[in-house]
């Protein structure tokens, strides 16, 4: 069983910087996406940011030239969300998403808080 495992969430205040992490327990094939969506209380999932297997992102409105998201060149099998410039409207649990040919893989999820 694939399990993804996320790190970097925390409390940072408004303005401040986190980096999140997300590494596949084992190598995926047919991979075609990996990106991070976010999902706040009471609201829906919405999609943060996305890359491909060609290196093209993808980001939402919200989070463009703020959010930086990266792969690991080396295993491929490692995404980034570099988070910069953060509002309290980013609070959310930040969740990891691979998506391959076969299947999603989802992780459990990370906790990011911005306090004003």
């Amino acid at each position: 069983q694939v399990q993804l495992m996320e790190s970097g969430g925390g409390l940072v205040q408004t303005g401040g910087s986190l980096r999140l992490s997300c590494a596949t327990s084992r190598m995926l094939f047919s991979i075609r996406t990996m990106g991070w969506y976010r999902q706040a209380p009471g609201k829906l999932r919405e999609l943060v940011a996305s890359i491909d297997t060609a290196e093209s992102t993808n980001y939402a409105d919200s989070v463009k030239g703020r959010f930086t998201i990266s792969r690991d060149n080396a295993t491929k099998n490692t995404v980034y969300l570099q988070m910069n410039s953060l509002k309290p409207e980013d609070t959310a649990v930040y969740l990891c998403n691979v998506n391959t040919t076969w299947r999603d893989y989802w992780g459990q999820g990370t906790q990011v808080t911005v306090s004003s």
